[in-house]
């Protein structure tokens, strides 16, 4: 993989820096609790503008800040010790906060809780022009279920997220596709149902008529880092050599066999499909490439994209792999410096033009965020499968 496309990547998912900043223009004052607040806690709020209003009683602090998007903005104490405050407007969809507290990074009080930025940690939702795609609608409805499981390959008890789509314990003939798909760094086999809605995006789309219904594996693909040197700086390849190696084993040798043997899959090549965020994305890259005897689809959403010389080097692959999907938030795209392995729109459209069935999709006035990658999933579903 581009050196510089790794570099940039995890840049992305794994620095903590942010700077200091205060809005400046008026904010409008319809502010309303988050959807995804904890039961009868009112703050945060979201307002009309996308802005995230938090508040927190903490009488002996000294400074309290809101850090969301890698921006902190402090908040005002009041003669109570409750500290109050606002963020400037923030992209639609899914985010990820937390609280500073005398320098402390703390979860807001008031939030549910989700695994990303590896930690569990507060979470909020910008009401989204186009949420209705992943709205909890009265449709039939598939079931997410939690899978625990014993990895020969890890020698060690594993758990992943298994949705199956409406019907699939009413027709117990019928057999279904399946969708290997991953998480970004930091985050974990959650993320997809949790922040990403996949169950509800795909009952949707079952619903509509517009997806053929499949099962869907969300499995945990985080690996372990080498240690630093004594410098502390990263090695020259990052990742590093094989990094992808232990995910790729785990799902080949012990996750695939095992839905196969306990589900109700269409255990073959043309009917198993896998795609991935960000770090998911770039696994995905590395495993169809070397397998395209085991995957017949391919979705990368913010992780790189597939160049001619890489299926040069891929035997198999251009005749095997029935589609190459990939997708980008378009903030991603204009601030693209060096990376993503080249340009990702050039890549997809000369593998088009070498002969392949390609898909690029761009997530309007978003970045490297969950609204880009639910999006993307719901512009990747509807083509899968489809004989």
């Amino acid at each position: 993989m581009n050196k510089q496309l790794q570099k940039l990547v995890w840049a992305v998912l794994l620095t903590g820096g942010a700077f200091v900043a205060q809005s400046q223009t008026a904010v409008v004052e319809d502010f309303k609790p988050s959807t995804v607040n904890q039961p009868g806690r009112q703050y945060p709020m979201v307002n009309s503008e996308g802005r995230v209003r938090v508040q927190i009683k903490a009488p002996g602090a000294a400074k309290v800040q809101l850090d969301i998007s890698a921006v902190k903005y402090d908040l005002t104490k009041d003669t109570a010790g409750v500290w109050t405050g606002e963020s400037a407007p923030q992209d639609e969809g899914f985010h990820y906060y937390q609280l500073w507290v005398d320098g402390a990074a703390v979860p807001d009080p008031g939030s549910l809780y989700f695994y990303g930025a590896s930690r569990w940690g507060s979470g909020i939702e910008i009401p989204a022009k186009d949420q209705d795609f992943y709205a909890n609608k009265n449709v039939p409805h598939g079931q997410v279920i939690e899978k625990i499981y014993y990895s020969k390959e890890n020698d060690a008890m594993r758990r992943c997220f298994i949705y199956t789509p409406p019907g699939y314990n009413k027709d117990t003939q019928k057999r279904y596709p399946v969708l290997y798909l991953q998480h970004g760094g930091g985050e974990d086999e959650t993320g997809w149902s949790r922040q990403g809605h996949a169950n509800l995006i795909m009952d949707n789309l079952i619903a509509e008529g517009k997806a053929v219904p499949f099962i869907i594996v969300m499995d945990n693909g985080n690996w372990r880092m080498p240690q630093r040197p004594a410098n502390g700086e990263r090695p020259a390849q990052w990742p590093p050599e094989g990094w992808a190696d232990g995910f790729k084993n785990t799902l080949l040798k012990d996750i695939i066999p095992m839905v196969d043997a306990e589900y109700r899959t269409i255990a073959d090549q043309q009917h198993r499909a896998m795609a991935g965020l960000s770090m998911g994305g770039m696994q995905t890259r590395v495993i169809t490439l070397a397998h395209p005897d085991v995957f017949s689809y391919v979705g990368m959403f913010s992780g790189g994209s597939i160049s001619v010389e890489d299926v040069e080097k891929a035997p198999g692959f251009k005749e095997k792999i029935k589609l190459v999907f990939i997708s980008y938030g378009s903030r991603e795209l204009e601030n693209r410096r060096q990376g993503f392995g080249g340009d990702p729109k050039e890549n997809t459209e000369k593998l088009k033009a070498a002969g392949m069935n390609t898909h690029f999709y761009v997530s309007p006035q978003t970045a490297h965020e969950w609204q880009s990658w639910r999006r993307g999933l719901h512009e990747f579903a509807p083509l899968l499968f489809k004989e």
